[in-house]
């Protein structure tokens, strides 16, 4: 199926018979066809599990599993929209920016303080961003959104990324991620982006950033 870009915040899915997507609620602009509409209360393909970190992130919605046939058309907020395609690789999206991804890709949830250990705790509590992303794998397209629009940094082995928290939109390939303080802790009070925090990225792979440090 995949997505189609109609402009910078709305792309459109086709929806064929025995196939599914699933998509934010609340994310669907437009339809036509015989399409259906069903709060997805396991997480997608994650299980109870994925269900569970999204409540504990304060997703209090489920997603929504999109089936039948017609087409879709996708936006929230007025917020840009990206496309990222997997071909059988491994992609991380901040939870509150994803939009709706193919039912052919396997969704979990992966707490950040996995990766990040304490400091991938803090993130979440200091920035503002939620503790758990949403993990995607497999071959499939993904929709997310962002403020300003999005841009892609290659990650290369013994070339660092470092990215403001808050502008982190999605990373995907073989790359592990940390937060690290550019300032002492006295020196951090109150601030919550790049000028105290900076997410480390290293490994192969990319990452996605939004062009503004606003929060969705």
């Amino acid at each position: 199926m995949g997505f189609t870009k109609i402009n910078g915040k709305m792309v459109e899915a086709q929806v064929v018979p025995g196939q599914r997507l699933f998509s934010q609620r609340g994310a669907m602009l437009a339809y036509s066809g015989d399409v259906r509409f069903t709060p997805n209360i396991t997480g997608g393909q994650g299980g109870v599990m994925s269900m569970i970190g999204r409540r504990v992130a304060n997703e209090d919605t489920p997603l929504m599993t999109v089936e039948g046939q017609g087409r879709v058309m996708f936006g929230h907020g007025g917020h840009h929209v990206h496309v990222i395609d997997l071909f059988g690789g491994t992609l991380y999206v901040e939870a509150d920016r994803l939009l709706a991804f193919e039912g052919t890709l396997r969704q979990s949830t992966m707490f950040m303080g996995s990766q990040g250990g304490v400091m991938g705790m803090v993130r979440g509590q200091v920035t503002g961003q939620g503790l758990f992303t949403t993990k995607l794998e497999g071959q499939g397209s993904v929709a997310v959104m962002a403020h300003g629009g999005v841009f892609e940094l290659p990650i290369t082995p013994g070339q660092s990324v470092h990215v403001d928290p808050q502008a982190y939109v999605a990373h995907r390939g073989d790359v592990r991620n940390k937060l690290s303080t550019a300032l002492g802790w006295r020196d951090m009070i109150g601030r919550g982006s790049g000028e105290a925090f900076q997410l480390e990225l290293s490994g192969q792979g990319a990452v996605y950033v939004q062009a503004s440090e606003e929060k969705l």
